[in-house]
């Protein structure tokens, strides 16, 4: 009741209400600004920290000194200037203290700072009062003193608290309205605990009621200057960062990811993509944390980058990368913060996963899920349990492929692989090699048991499958090898099961074979050929031996055949089948073609009689090496004259590709050489040969004399033909394998050209067929004697 009364009975009330305006206005102008402080991370903060230093002071100081000037107490009444001063720099200092303690990170701050807050505004106002000059005494009453100085502390605390922690405008007057309470409760509660006792009148005081109300009016007008200069600050400060706001908004919407800006913990942006993400609305988000929906935010700084989830409106969890930028623009400490989909790139990521381990057009693994299954189950299988590997290669696929076209193909292969898929039983694994490959494994504890592993997937293979109203069906050829019986390494078990698939596909009888240690014997042997070819080629082991070719009319050497030899390091010479296709399949026939050439030519050259010589070409070398050029470059370097050289082919040669060979025939034809057919009538098609090129000799199969001794019919009647057609085309004709006078006999009664055989001479080396000069007329003299 005493502060009541003292209100009503003691103080001018329409000072009173100035009073209060200037407290409104002031603790307005100050929350603003300590929200503003609270979000500033830059050296701007100083400046707002300055500017609501001298906001709050003024209000504090203004209020305080309006009220007191309001007071009247029933005698005149003096204030000291430097007390007054005093006072007005205590609630700017004190103001400053707290509102640079709000701005600190943490909870207990903002509370420290409303305590600073109260009892700057107690202390200002004592100092006021020691500035208070009156003639008279006064009384203190020390309740009413404590009761002003915590109500203002509470207050205070109140008012700051709530400032930190609002969000919206109610929150904020909130926050005033215990400032406004702060300031009053002390004034008021303070001028009530103060009792005058009057004396004589002070002299040199300013006193009157016209001066008093003066006084107020400057003080008041001094006050609400300072706080308009505050608001207006303010004012332009909100503008800016509104419009900073709107180009912020602007700029995000132009992102593809989803974006909200945060300032002081909340969303004061948020674009259009996040909130499509989310299912919400843009009020639902603006004000609120992000944390709400993507916990991990609360835990970034500036640069992080991390996996994380966000729960959308309709609770669903989505995979999200989260991203986080601060930004000081302006003086505002704001987080951006992106937030990325990932729902797409996991998606993608499964799927190349997928591909690296599965094969894109059946699905099922691929190889190297295959080597990583296999190294697993050989490392654990145990001892009494077998792990058999399966080679299954498709019969007849080409067949498919070239008939439907490779569409239909693929389709043939992914029905062929779903029931090679279903055909598996518990602990069976297959994978798809390439093409038309396929691999698989079980453990089985017998061959019988592989063996019905085999057949089960067979029998899924080779089931009809109707494609576009065709049925279609592929055969199946399966190797097997077992681990550990047939290999102790993973390389060397995948090659016994291809060896085994490789034997299974070229017989006729069987589908399923399993793998025989004799089955890389060949395979070995074949490596050894090779490498021994190599170091024979390196070393130049290879030899030439000449075979006289002869007249049949004269009896006179016409050429010698070339004939390749190579010794082996035993000193037995090697045979040419056993060597030769295994040159043709690796390649080496190449180099040594080019070898045999070479040396031929030079070593013709160097002979006295201008002998012909007849060289062997590989089919290889007609399709893998510009021949006219070879032969051409060698005729040059050795000089030999064009007209010695005899190049012979086979017809098989020429059929592989009739239309290329015939070209580099006539281009080595134009160098001057000449061209025979080797092996006449054991091709396919000699007549259409013929046909195709304008050959220089025909050179009959020895086969044919072999077949003569036995008065075989046939043969005679198919070399009287050959002569014939021979003769036909102006084309001369050599018989090869002349062994004996009555096969000689026969060939001359019939007009051959020429002849070629053991019956003139065995093949030799250089020096010995050139020393016997004509080698063929002893042999000739015995054919005549016969006759």
């Amino acid at each position: 009741m005493r502060i009541i009364d003292c209100l009503a009975t003691a103080h001018n009330l329409g000072l009173v209400a100035l009073a209060a305006l200037v407290c409104v206005l002031g603790s307005w102008i100050t929350v603003n600004l300590l929200q503003r402080i609270r979000v500033t991370r830059s050296a701007v903060r100083a400046a707002w920290i300055f500017l609501g230093a001298v906001a709050g002071g003024a209000t504090i100081w203004c209020t305080h000194f309006v009220a007191m000037i309001a007071y009247e107490p029933g005698v005149d009444v003096a204030y000291g200037p430097g007390m007054t001063g005093l006072s007005l720099l205590v609630a700017i200092c004190g103001s400053a203290a707290a509102l640079m303690t709000s701005g600190l990170r943490g909870r207990v701050f903002p509370i420290l700072a409303g305590a600073i807050f109260g009892v700057t505004v107690a202390i200002m106002h004592f100092v006021g009062m020691a500035a208070f000059a009156v003639d008279a005494v006064m009384h203190w009453s020390a309740a009413y003193v404590t009761a002003s100085i915590v109500g203002s502390v509470v207050f205070g605390v109140l008012s700051f608290f709530l400032a930190s922690r609002a969000t919206e405008a109610r929150g904020r007057w909130a926050a005033i309205g215990c400032m406004v309470l702060g300031i009053v409760v002390l004034h008021f509660t303070a001028m009530a605990a103060l009792s005058v006792l009057p004396f004589a009148p002070v002299d040199g005081a300013l006193t009157g009621d016209d001066a008093k109300h003066a006084l107020a009016l400057g003080v008041a007008g001094v006050g609400l200057l300072v706080l308009g200069a505050g608001a207006a600050s303010y004012a332009l400060d909100s503008q800016s960062r509104g419009l900073a706001k709107a180009r912020l908004q602007h700029l995000i919407e132009g992102g593809v990811d989803g974006m909200a800006v945060q300032r002081a913990g909340v969303v004061i942006a948020v674009n259009s993509a996040l909130l499509k993400l989310m299912g919400l609305e843009r009020e639902a988000v603006l004000g609120a944390s992000l944390s709400q929906w993507a916990e991990d935010v609360g835990r970034l700084t500036d640069g992080d980058m991390i996996q994380s989830s966000l729960t959308t409106a309709t609770g669903e969890v989505l995979p999200v990368e989260l991203s986080a930028k601060e930004d000081q623009g302006g003086g505002e400490e704001v987080m951006i913060y992106a937030v990325r989909d990932l729902r797409a790139r996991l998606a993608q990521e499964r799927r190349i996963a997928h591909l690296a381990r599965n094969d894109s057009l059946t699905g099922l693994p691929n190889r190297a899920s295959f080597l990583e299954r296999l190294t697993r189950l050989t490392a654990t299988v145990k001892p009494e349990e077998t792990l058999a590997l399966f080679a299954l290669d498709l019969n007849r696929f080409k067949e498919v492929n070239d008939l439907y076209g490779h569409a239909v193909g693929d389709q043939l292969l992914c029905r062929i692989a779903e029931r090679l898929r279903d055909a598996l039983q518990d602990g069976e694994f297959i994978a798809r090699q390439g093409g038309d490959e396929f691999v698989a494994m079980a453990p089985v504890t017998s061959r019988e048991q592989a063996r019905a592993v085999a057949d089960r997937l067979r029998a899924a293979v080779i089931q009809p499958v109707t494609i576009d109203h065709a049925d279609l069906s592929c055969g199946a050829s399966i190797g097997v090898s077992l681990w550990p019986e047939d290999a102790t390494d993973l390389s060397t078990l995948i090659n016994n099961a291809d060896l085994a698939m490789y034997r299974a596909k070229a017989s006729l009888t069987v589908d399923v074979c399993f793998y025989e240690a004799d089955m890389d014997q060949a395979v070995r042997a074949r490596r050894r050929v090779t490498q021994a070819l190599r170091e024979a080629l390196d070393n130049e082991r290879f030899e030439l031996h000449y075979q006289v070719q002869a007249s049949v009319e004269t009896g006179k050497a016409t050429g010698y055949e070339v004939l390749l030899r190579w010794r082996g390091d035993d000193g037995d010479y090697i045979s040419p089948s056993d060597f030769i296709p295994v040159a043709e399949e690796t390649g080496l026939i190449l180099p040594i073609g080019e070898w045999v050439l070479r040396q031929a030519c030079r070593q013709a050259a160097a002979w006295e009689e201008p002998h012909r010589i007849a060289v062997n070409l590989s089919p290889v070398q007609l399709s893998h090496v510009d021949l006219p050029r070879l032969v051409h470059q060698v005729l040059l370097e050795t000089g030999l004259a064009p007209s010695r050289l005899e190049l012979e082919i086979t017809e098989t040669a020429m059929i592989s590709d009739m239309a290329r060979t015939t070209h580099v025939l006539r281009q080595l034809k134009a160098l001057g050489v000449t061209i025979a057919m080797d092996d006449f009538g054991t091709g396919y098609s000699s007549l259409s040969t013929l046909r195709a090129f304008p050959f220089d000799k025909i050179k009959l199969d020895r086969s044919f004399m072999t077949e003569l001794d036995g008065a075989a019919p046939q043969s005679r009647a198919i070399i009287r033909a050959v002569l014939t057609i021979g003769e036909s085309l102006s084309i001369p004709v050599l018989a090869e394998g002349v062994e004996t006078p009555e096969q000689l006999a026969f060939l001359r009664a019939q007009g051959c050209d020429e002849v070629q055989g053991y019956l003139l001479g065995r093949p030799q080396p250089e020096a010995d067929a050139l020393s016997q000069g004509v080698a063929a007329t002893p042999q000739f003299e015995a054919e005549r004697a016969v006759a």
